[in-house]
């Protein structure tokens, strides 16, 4: 334990004596930080309703907004407990991502952009980031709509066609900048800092609600009573959550090794002589959509949610009977076929994004270009297929898992309530490991020794 504390210690010391790699480091955190002032600045509302807000929160009485007023707390760091501008977290950038990632196979402009290079994937964020601003207002809409349920905000004040129409403008607005101001944070870590800043800033949310979430167990535990069973049921929900976190990490770094062959040249006199091939493989991922695929799914999930929330005291009788439909049955985490659902969402998004990261690499095609080969098959289209079968066979085991894992909430709980969040595990997780990958590549890239060697 000693020697690997040890080991630890002298890596890091190591980083902090590499200048560029120290400026990095300095630069994600002190953005991670903006971030945590920044969600403690809270939207204009009137005294009234902060009290209501507090209220709302005080003492457990959030138990009684739900599972997803709940999910969105985590997720925006429990921001949404301060009704924070950056409440919505950057849940809207990623629906306008799927949105994209669903248009690019469908429309030819799109495809054209993937094949610009750089200019056309800086043309591709930039459309996903004007569709983000619609996507953000209209989930704002929907959350405001949840807080006037819940008594927080008036009702008959909060409307973008009454008489306080500015009031209402005004919290709309403000959330809708939040989120492009933390796109903005993320964009900035992704360029000047260590690792991709987007997942950085939900990683960052999830661990500054883990105390209280902590709490939230061993008050629930303890309230079940002194027969030992809240005692069991902590028990058997650390080692659910332990067993889970080690089956991400092994999941994570599980590769197929495919065997790839480079003829060797040499120039002798005026001529080129072919010496034996260098072999070398190709590392293919079981799990390659790291945790996107589950912050798809819920994405995907939350938004219909949100916008039935808002739709729900519609005048138009039949738009409104779809919304209660929407809230009662698509959206109510309490029944079976909603987690079936996340489970088949889960599967097709890993499955999706997988392939979507497979076309931009172009293995085959670049491999051909080179003159190397697969043993065994012919460069070009066999070469191609043999590559398909491997990804489908290896991301059917990576796809179940994810979506094993997704819906373990809906069986383990502490006291009644779902602590578990397999989504915040997944990101956690693979966010701490894609980022030491890349912190671990930067220090071999300046003095050949990697952080974790």
């Amino acid at each position: 334990m000693n020697s690997t504390l040890s080991f630890i210690w002298k890596r890091l010391q190591s980083i902090w004596t590499i200048p560029d790699l120290r400026k990095k480091l300095l630069f994600t955190l002190g953005m991670l930080l903006v971030f945590r002032v920044l969600a403690h600045i809270t939207v204009p509302l009137t005294h009234q309703e902060q009290v209501n807000l507090a209220n709302l929160f005080a003492s457990g009485k959030s138990k009684n907004l739900g599972q997803l007023l709940g999910l969105l707390d985590v997720f925006s760091g429990g921001s949404l407990q301060t009704f924070s501008f950056v409440a919505l977290g950057v849940a809207p950038y990623i629906t306008a991502t799927i949105v994209m990632q669903l248009l690019r196979p469908i429309l030819p402009a799109l495809q054209n952009l993937s094949t610009q290079g750089e200019a056309g994937q800086q043309r591709f964020n930039q459309i996903t980031r004007i569709i983000t601003v619609p996507l953000a207002f209209l989930q704002a809409l929907g959350q405001a709509a949840i807080f006037v349920r819940a008594g927080v905000l008036d009702a008959n004040t909060f409307n973008l066609f009454g008489p306080n129409w500015l009031e209402t403008l005004s919290i709309l607005l403000s959330l809708t900048a939040g989120t492009m101001i933390l796109i903005w944070l993320g964009e900035l870590i992704t360029d000047h800092g260590i690792g991709n800043g987007i997942s950085l800033i939900i990683f960052a949310g999830i661990v500054s609600r883990l105390p209280q979430l902590i709490q939230q167990g061993l008050l629930a535990s303890s309230s079940t009573g002194g027969n030992g069973g809240g005692v069991v049921s902590t028990l058997v929900f650390l080692s659910i959550g332990l067993l889970t976190i080690l089956s991400i990490v092994f999941i994570y770094q599980g590769q197929r090794r495919v065997p790839v062959q480079y003829p060797t040249k040499r120039m002798i006199g005026r001529g080129v002589k072919f010496g034996p091939a260098q072999t070398t493989y190709i590392p293919m991922q079981v799990n390659s959509s790291g945790m996107i695929p589950l912050i798809f799914a819920q994405s995907l999930l939350i938004f219909p949610a949100l916008l039935s929330q808002y739709l729900i005291g519609n005048n138009v009788k039949w738009l409104a009977n779809i919304a209660l439909w929407t809230g009662t049955y698509l959206a109510n985490t309490t029944l079976w076929y909603y987690w079936f659902t996340y489970f088949v969402l889960v599967v097709v998004f890993t499955y999706f994004y997988a392939y979507i990261i497979w076309q931009q690499q172009n293995i085959s095609e670049n491999l051909q270009k080179q003159g190397a080969f697969i043993p065994g098959y012919r460069p070009g289209e066999p070469t191609h297929k043999y590559l398909n079968l491997i990804l489908n066979r290896i991301t059917l085991g990576g796809a179940l898992f994810l979506g094993i894992v997704a819906i373990l909430p809906f069986f383990s709980s502490v006291g009644g309530n779902q602590l578990l969040s397999s989504a915040s595990l997944l990101i956690v997780v693979g966010v701490v490991l894609d980022t030491v990958r890349q912190l671990d590549a930067q220090m071999v890239m300046r003095n050949y020794t990697g952080f974790l060697s």
